[in-house]
């Protein structure tokens, strides 16, 4: 059993010998150079997860690669009587915007621009601030990490519409709609930072030396 008056909240739970199962998220006693396991689920426990700085630079690195193509590309091309041009996530908003389908094209560009743009540099910045001192709190820091894991699916929302159309909208040489390379990267940038934001242990926020009251 843990005892709450030997804890030191100022401190993280490492540096009171603590550690939260990643299964059932008990919060156990952990003594370092042995195996233990979770008083309630027996599951393995770990104070931080295995190179999840590494692997979390790793992958945001591959996203924001991908991020370059996923918004030059055409993510799809609108075939009529075989002649189309292609759409980048951009000039497909513009083009809803300038027809008077602004609720689409504010959705289409917060989903598919400003939430891919926004993770990208929220984990950038996650990841400055575990190796550096940051002048914002542990809590917002943490907070912003929550929000990152929450919005990020709703990115895919490009991939969907591509894919609903590219399955229904065919009608003989008339009209068409084929996926572009765009859409590949984007979908490819999409996963890379959900797994990115995913293999981040959020815990890293609170080693060392920080500040909780801005």
């Amino acid at each position: 059993m843990i005892n709450i008056d030997a804890i030191d909240f100022s401190q993280s739970g490492k540096s009171n010998h603590l550690a939260t199962c990643d299964t059932c998220h008990w919060v156990n006693p952990y003594k370092q150079a042995q195996e233990n396991v979770c008083q309630r689920c027996n599951a393995a426990l770990q104070q931080r997860k295995p190179f999840a700085f590494q692997k979390t630079l790793a992958l945001t690195l591959c996203s924001i690669i991908a991020f370059f193509p996923a918004n030059l590309y055409p993510i799809m091309t609108i075939l009529q009587f075989g002649k189309g041009q292609g759409d980048t996530i951009l000039s497909g908003t513009l083009y809803m915007f300038q027809n008077g389908m602004i609720p689409i094209a504010a959705i289409v560009f917060i989903a598919s621009f400003i939430f891919p743009l926004a993770k990208i540099i929220g984990l950038v910045y996650l990841l400055y601030s575990v190796k550096f001192r940051s002048g914002t709190s542990r809590k917002h820091r943490t907070h912003m990490y929550r929000y990152i894991e929450m919005f990020g699916p709703w990115s895919m929302l490009d991939v969907f519409v591509v894919a609903v159309l590219v399955s229904l909208v065919e009608i003989g040489n008339v009209l068409e709609v084929v996926a572009g390379p765009g859409a590949t990267a984007f979908g490819i940038m999409v996963i890379l930072s959900i797994f990115a934001a995913a293999s981040f242990d959020s815990k890293m926020l609170w080693d060392g030396q920080g500040t909780d009251e801005r």
